[in-house]
């Protein structure tokens, strides 16, 4: 860990002893916004109850922070440009601290609603921007490790998430799972003002049309994902797909002329950011599909209890979490893209020996399975990250990161809608894992592809160290 803290001559970032503090911002920042999904999720037959309303109205109250996370993800990236990433991610901060406060205080449906959404565009604007910002704070050698850390972080919150919920719902009501951010947000509010590097806005308009048909496009997809995966009418689905497509070819004509992007268009120029997003994309495509598809297994297949399927899926983010930093440290100093392609393999097969799983099998017989998807991704993310974030140029840094926000919780949404669709189509469970499968193999044919490339920009990273040592 003190490596990631020390200063070269030459480097470009933050000087060392100042990266501890911004770190921290962004580790306490990243940790509220992902812990607060799985944590509410737990929480969510005592809302029902308490407010008297059905389980699937009270779904929303998880739904909704999501759908307005994703698609406020693009238009806070480029936002921030204006008025510089610091002053976004406090004002995210302070936003979604003073939204948890309202939901904590919520008597009804309604209320808890609106704060929840104002919760989702608080993530989106720290979110967004969090890979952007460890590329201003750490030095280009020491990335892919920053990267590790986040992915530690990420994971680390999704596992205790449902833990930490249901301690908290044991010995007090739901209204406290929010009131847990209060003090934690404060924390982070005066490391993130005091820590995060200092910068100028850019001069020049918002591309506001620009922003609008983002966040239709993106909330519509969202729509059309959630209404597939509960089964509700094709047709709806449907439809707010067609609204989905429709608007996001305006949306990219819209990119195309307008001075300050939300998307710029040169960024997807690049070989390596376009091959890097395409298999980041499959990817969650496959981790959200199997985090859905092995609920149903275990317990309907199976027969296990939901308690028994808790920690059937604990080895996966403690997998990342323990082989995500070393990921991270070894892909700046080997081919990261081969890396990325291991863990890719290892995630295929993985999946594939779930698929391949008797009914009759054993805990150990599960939780080998799941741990070995779980190492595969921790072996893929940090890489093929600092793969998306060292390809873009430096300027478009920003830009950069939000399309990796939002890259991940697409291809999420989009696994859990096919679960969601084979299902209602009673296609036996184990077919969406070997879907899963597919789309890690076609991760792994755009990660194999750009591998070359990775390969010379390592060596171009290298070289200036050689020469100052």
């Amino acid at each position: 860990m003190s490596r990631l803290f020390s200063t070269r001559p030459g480097d470009d970032g933050l000087p060392g002893p100042e990266r501890r503090l911004a770190v921290l911002a962004l580790i306490l920042g990243t940790l509220m916004a992902v812990v607060d999904v799985t944590m509410v999720n737990i929480a969510l037959p005592s809302i029902a109850r308490d407010l008297q309303i059905s389980d699937a109205r009270a779904v929303w109250v998880t739904n909704l922070y999501q759908i307005v996370c994703a698609a406020f993800l693009l238009v806070c990236a480029s936002f921030s440009e204006m008025i510089s990433r610091r002053r976004l991610y406090v004002a995210g901060l302070f936003l979604f601290v003073f939204a948890s406060l309202g939901a904590a205080l919520s008597r009804s449906l309604e209320w808890l609603l609106l704060f929840r959404a104002l919760q989702g565009l608080g993530a989106a604007a720290t979110l967004s921007i969090g890979p952007s910002l460890y590329r201003s704070i750490f030095p280009t050698r020491l990335l892919g490790s920053a990267l590790g850390l986040s992915a530690l972080v990420v994971a680390g919150g999704y596992a205790a998430g449902p833990a930490l919920g249901g301690l908290i719902l044991s010995v007090a009501n739901w209204p406290w799972l929010f009131a847990l951010h209060l003090p934690l947000g404060l924390i982070s509010l005066w490391l993130a003002w005091r820590a995060l590097p200092r910068e100028k806005g850019r001069r020049g308009g918002f591309d506001g049309r620009g922003a609008l048909g983002s966040v239709i496009m993106l909330g519509s997809f969202f729509l059309a994902m959630d209404t597939l995966a509960h089964g509700a009418p094709l047709w709806q689905a449907l439809a707010w797909l067609a609204v989905s497509v429709v608007v996001g070819w305006l949306f990219l004509r819209r990119q195309r002329r307008a001075s300050h992007p939300l998307l710029p268009p040169q960024l997807f120029r690049v070989a390596r950011f376009r091959l890097a997003v395409s298999a980041s994309g499959l990817a969650f495509v496959g981790q959200g599909l199997a985090f859905v598809a092995l609920s149903f297994l275990y317990q309907q297949e199976m027969g296990f209890s939901p308690l028994h399927t808790a920690w059937l899926f604990t080895p996966w983010p403690l997998a990342i979490m323990l082989v995500g930093p070393l990921a991270g440290r070894l892909a700046d100093r080997v081919n990261p893209s081969l890396m990325a392609s291991t863990g890719l393999v290892l995630l295929m097969l993985g999946l594939a020996s779930l698929a391949l799983l008797p009914e009759d099998a054993g805990l150990l017989d599960s939780l080998w399975r799941t741990a070995l998807c779980g190492i595969g991704f921790g072996l893929f993310q940090p890489p093929n990250n600092r793969e998306m974030m060292t390809s873009a140029p430096r300027e478009l840094s920003t830009s950069a990161s939000g399309v990796l926000s939002t890259t991940r919780t697409v291809g999420q949404s989009l696994g859990v809608a096919l679960v969601g669709a084979f299902m209602a189509a009673s296609a036996p469970v184990q077919i969406t894992l070997w879907v899963g499968c597919l789309a890690c193999l076609l991760a792994l044919g755009a990660s194999l592809a750009r591998m070359p490339l990775a390969g010379q920009a390592l060596s171009q990273v290298k070289s200036p160290d050689k020469r100052v040592q």
